[in-house]
């Protein structure tokens, strides 16, 4: 079971590794917690995103999320909502004024729950990962090394924990970036208005996409 050759591996590591160094939503949401809280923030952007993607791969490994590959009114519900999320949390960060940002440079605006969450959010409201991951995934089944639910959801398993390794770096390294600009109260509230541009131009582009 799970007899896959050296090609098989290398092939799919390169994948996941490229997969996760692209710019979107997710990548977006986690950085910009980290410019506004710290590690802290950034390190509960990262484990709700990661949430919401185990969340795609069930569902990818049992086959629902063919439903969003098949129906539009699916696809345009979860797109609509995902869009609307997006741009929320564009509009607050817009209209921050700049309160996180002072001498304790590792407290955050919200509390990690609170960021956990809406990183799940973030991650399960945007349908072209759980079509990404249906469209994906079964180019690494292979027959008979298992059945396939059990390939799906293995390899999905295994592109978070290619996540786990790339993307607590990003974190400090954004967090060691941003430390001293974070102490200046005027330079923390452009750094707010700036990530509010990114979230709402993310929300704009995710209505604007087609299945």
């Amino acid at each position: 079971m799970f007899d896959y050759s050296l090609l098989h591996w290398t092939t799919f590591t390169t994948a996941a590794v490229l997969l996760n160094l692209s710019p979107g939503p997710d990548i977006a949401f986690i950085l910009s917690q980290t410019v506004r809280g710290g590690r802290k923030a950034g390190f509960a952007a990262m484990a709700g995103i990661w949430t919401g993607a185990f969340v795609h791969v069930l569902l990818a490994a049992v086959g629902l999320s063919a439903i969003l590959a098949t129906s539009a009114v699916a696809f345009s519900i979860v797109k609509w909502a995902g869009a609307a999320y997006l741009i929320w949390l564009g509009i607050s960060a817009l209209r921050s004024k700049g309160g996180s940002y002072g001498a304790d440079v590792t407290t955050p605006v919200k509390s990690s729950t609170a960021i956990m969450r809406q990183g799940v959010m973030v991650s399960l409201l945007n349908p072209k990962v759980a079509i990404f991951f249906l469209a994906f995934l079964p180019q690494f089944v292979v027959p008979g090394a298992g059945p396939t639910w059990a390939q799906l959801f293995l390899h999905g398993i295994l592109i978070i924990v290619v996540a786990a390794l790339i993307e607590p770096p990003l974190v400090l390294l954004g967090e060691r970036l941003t430390t001293k600009l974070r102490d200046n109260p005027k330079v923390g509230l452009w750094m707010d208005r700036s990530l509010g541009v990114i979230f709402v131009a993310l929300g704009i582009r995710l209505a604007l996409e087609q299945r």
